[in-house]
């Protein structure tokens, strides 16, 4: 299934420039990006559900907690 899509002028320049250094059709590099997209967004929302389900559930620790924890991953770092 086909689908028509506008865009700015701006974005249609870059995505020309795109094409040509990489050697790839606009369509492609086009329908790559809102597959990236989609993607992204999808998992998003599928974690802040996860989040809410689990804040419902009780599910949660406390800011403390939360600190306490952020600050043993930044000496794991260093």
């Amino acid at each position: 299934m086909g689908a028509t899509l506008t865009i700015s002028e701006n974005l249609s320049k870059r995505l020309e420039r795109l094409a040509k250094t990489t050697k790839q059709s606009k369509s492609s590099l086009a329908s790559q990006a809102i597959e990236d997209f989609l993607t992204v967004q999808e998992w998003h929302i599928h974690a802040i559900k996860e989040g809410i389900e689990a804040a419902d559930r009780g599910d949660v620790v406390s800011h403390k907690e939360a600190v306490a924890e952020l600050k043993k991953w930044g000496r794991r770092a260093s």
